[in-house]
């Protein structure tokens, strides 16, 4: 799938003198956000085709720029998304202070360890296919904090996304001040995607958890479905150490008379959630019995599946992503979406099978195995647990014939990196370990020793600064001649994936 072309990589000493003359200009804008940049202006050649509005460049008008910034800043002061008081006390609080605006549409509730995202928009695009508006909530960003809140299928514009900050500053100031924690960034921003929600108005939300689901934030709204994708081992310290321990809080989703659409889980997850389902009279649907993957097979830019759903089956519908697991993603988003509009369940028959085509065919997702340069070829994907390592090798070894791959790997210190890296082992020649910026990466030192341990030290390089490991991959995918079938991987971590995206060009 690699699409060799010549190289004309500039000359390394060329890119170092006008890499460090672009930062020094940018600096006094932003510097950490001028490296980034400044590197993407030396890194662009060959990059793949224009992106589209789906990960946003930043505001071209300086004086919006400047209070997206200001809003980031106040948010950034904030508690973090991983320091946690697990209790909806507050977001509640700031939900009855709002006029409750969470209930002023219905919701679908997401949950689970992995492919949260990716479900997400699927749900939301096949939702807007049949013409409803639609709110989609996701986290985190891979480069704009507005990519958060999305309406009718793209990203809040800067200036909606600054004026919804600023109507509701207020109402969270006093609900500060009235409790023993202030509201976090994320709930915050929970607060900000309702009333933005509520003030569209959108016919649907499309809500994903940001971590577990009994205390989470979003858990403010009752949905009539639930959908709980693959769950796994992550965040083990918050939500326990078990499947069936972390399935536990995640089942705090599902609500009285819900449907809940369950995607293959290890029995004993399966198991708590069929029993919290029984709790609470929903219905369960479950992967691989009432709705699934009836057939997929590869096909150019992806794949091409039939589908069993709720209420029928629905044949030749192109999905333009790889790997497995995205097929998997799209049968659950189908049944939600089937369950939404009450099929299978208070009405026969099945969603007309066009509409459906045509949905799945315009859904993208940002740093999922998503091609942002050829020659050689440069894959991102944002793994960043075990289980989701091997979902993106599995689906990178089927849809890419590469003959010598290179792995580009920063990952966060509160993950089970040594998992991560060993399902990465099979299909990595070689792995360039490197950070990214944010306060939770894990030392690059400190990643590159677990990194020798599974790799032995000839396949591990090292280059703390994530413009230099790019650069270093691509060097060692074109050694040895192999250059027509040379890949890179960068993974590990969304916010790796979205700097490098950024030093790629793909603004």
């Amino acid at each position: 799938m690699s699409e060799p072309r010549p190289s004309d990589r500039h000359n390394a000493s060329d890119s170092d003198e006008s890499f460090a003359a672009i930062v020094d200009e940018a600096t006094q804008r932003d510097p950490d956000l001028a490296v980034i940049e400044a590197g993407s202006r030396t890194l662009r050649t060959s990059s793949g085709p224009p992106q589209g509005h789906d990960v946003p460049a930043r505001p071209a008008d300086p004086e919006v720029d400047k209070a997206l910034r200001a809003v980031e800043q106040e948010l950034a002061g904030r508690w973090g998304e991983t320091k946690l008081e697990p209790s909806v006390t507050r977001i509640a609080a700031l939900m009855d202070v709002l006029g409750e605006p969470q209930r002023a549409y219905p919701s679908i509730h997401i949950t689970g360890t992995n492919g949260k995202t990716s479900t997400a928009r699927m749900i939301e695009a096949l939702l807007g296919a049949f013409d409803l508006r639609t709110g989609r909530y996701t986290s985190p960003h891979v480069q704009s904090i507005t990519e958060r809140i999305s309406l009718d299928g793209s990203p809040m514009d800067p200036e909606r996304f600054i004026e919804t900050y600023q109507d509701i500053k207020p109402y969270v100031e006093m609900v500060d001040a009235q409790q023993p924690y202030r509201l976090s960034f994320f709930e915050v921003l929970t607060g900000m995607a309702y009333a933005a929600f509520a003030d569209a108005p959108v016919d649907v939300a499309v809500v994903e958890v940001g971590m577990g689901g009994s205390w989470d934030a979003t858990n403010v709204i009752d949905s009539s479905v639930a959908v709980v994708t693959p769950i796994s081992l992550d965040h083990t310290d918050r939500l326990g150490g078990t499947p069936a321990e972390i399935a536990g809080e995640k089942a705090g989703v599902i609500k009285q008379d819900a449907t809940v659409i369950l995607a293959q889980q290890p029995v004993d997850a399966a198991q708590v959630m069929l029993k919290k389902a029984v709790e609470v009279d929903a219905t369960v649907a479950r992967e691989g019995m009432e709705f699934g993957i009836v057939s997929r097979e590869i096909a150019v830019g992806g794949q091409l599946l039939t589908l069993r759903g709720l209420g029928g089956e629905y044949a030749e519908i192109f999905l333009p992503l790889y790997g497995a697991h995205q097929a998997h993603n799209a049968a659950v988003a189908l049944a939600a979406v089937e369950a939404f509009f009450g099929i299978g369940a208070e009405q026969p028959g099945a969603l007309d099978t066009d509409t459906v085509r045509r949905a799945f065919a315009s859904v993208v997702s940002p740093g999922r195995l998503e091609v942002v340069r050829s020659s050689p070829t440069v894959v991102l994907d944002a793994a960043h647990n075990p289980a989701g390592a091997r979902a993106t090798a599995d689906g990178l070894s089927e849809a890419f014939g590469f003959s010598r791959l290179i792995g580009v790997v920063g990952a966060s210190d509160d993950k089970d990196v040594k998992g991560l890296l060993e399902a990465f082992e099979p299909i990595f020649a070689e792995v360039v370990i490197t950070q990214n910026s944010s306060g939770r990466a894990m030392d690059a030192d400190a990643l590159a020793a677990v990194a020798v341990e599974v790799f032995g030290n000839d396949r591990v390089q090292v280059e703390p600064r994530l413009d230099d490991a790019l650069e270093a991959a691509i060097t060692l995918a074109e050694e040895e001649d192999e250059y027509a079938g040379a890949g890179v991987l960068v993974t590990g971590s969304v916010i790796t994936v979205g700097e490098a995206r950024l030093l790629l060009g793909r603004h």
